[in-house]
């Protein structure tokens, strides 16, 4: 075997998962994002060792500081260190935007995998609600349920996965109709499977790197959703911190105390550039076809 045919043999001989990993770390971009991603989880899950203040206790006697050695992002219009609302709102942003996947993820695979697999009417009644949901951008549809639902966190978590799922249910479909003609679908089938087993045992497991792309981008969305939500009243209710609703309250003071939105508009950005920037490694690093580029 020549030098030049050995590392390309090597390369065959690796392993799906080695070699993912492998693409996604070569990512520079995709390597930051995910090191974003940790360092505010980090942050939301140390948040009562981390915070310096309580992020509900308020002084009448620092209402709007500017940002000091003492409070380095300053104060709000009710005395509260804005650094420690940041650090625990970073636990209802990344919360809502992780279970709201999650859900999303739960309740629209299933159902894309039965239209996929079952075809016929029931594939039809699906497809046709799911492309009305479709239709509706998706933070509009996401108020409406927010503001039926009523204002809460949980509720709005549970109206940004409602919101989320159609395009988990379209992808899920799409996968399901393309496995549905394989050879190793119709052995399952022959050897007496149920349609159940054929779904989340041999269909399932071949879609997951699509749905893990879809999932880390959804993320993205779900904490802008969140962050809308919240500004509008229908998601973390005061005094409670979240960065869309310190949004909301900083509006007022734009012109005298713009640290108020700085610190927390900044911290959205950031985060979803992270998840973007994750799911765009995570798509070329599980694309078969990459090494072939």
């Amino acid at each position: 075997m020549s030098t030049t045919t050995a590392p390309a043999a090597l390369a065959r001989g690796e392993s799906p998962g080695r070699r993912a990993v492998r693409r996604f770390l070569r990512h520079r971009l995709a390597l930051f994002g995910l090191i974003v991603v940790v360092a505010f989880v980090l942050i939301a899950a140390f948040a009562p060792w981390i915070a310096p203040f309580d992020p509900i206790e308020t002084s009448w006697s620092r209402i709007r500081r500017p940002p000091s050695e003492a409070h380095w992002f300053g104060t709000d219009e009710n005395g509260r260190d804005v650094m420690s609302r940041l650090i625990w709102g970073a636990r209802a942003s990344l919360m809502a935007g992780v279970i709201s996947v999650l859900g999303a993820v739960a309740l629209g695979v299933p159902i894309g995998l039965l239209a996929g697999l079952a075809g016929g009417w029931v594939d039809a009644v699906i497809s046709r609600i799911s492309d009305a949901m479709l239709s509706i951008p998706f933070l509009i549809l996401a108020i409406a349920l927010a503001a039926f639902l009523g204002p809460a966190l949980e509720n709005a978590m549970i109206a940004i996965a409602i919101s989320a799922s159609p395009v988990f249910v379209r992808l899920a479909r799409g996968m399901a109709l393309d496995a549905k003609s394989t050879d190793w679908v119709e052995a399952a089938r022959s050897l007496g499977n149920p349609p159940w087993r054929t779904a989340f045992v041999h269909v399932l497991p071949n879609i997951i790197p699509p749905l893990l792309v879809q999932s880390t981008l959804s993320i993205a969305e779900a904490i802008i959703a969140e962050a809308s939500l919240s500004f509008l009243g229908l998601g973390q209710q005061p005094p409670q911190p979240s960065w869309g609703s310190m949004l909301n309250s900083a509006q007022r003071f734009l012109e005298t105390a713009p640290w108020l939105a700085i610190a927390p508009g900044a911290a959205i950005f950031v985060v979803v550039l992270a998840f973007n920037l994750m799911g765009d490694g995570l798509r070329d690093a599980l694309d078969p076809r990459a090494d072939r580029r």
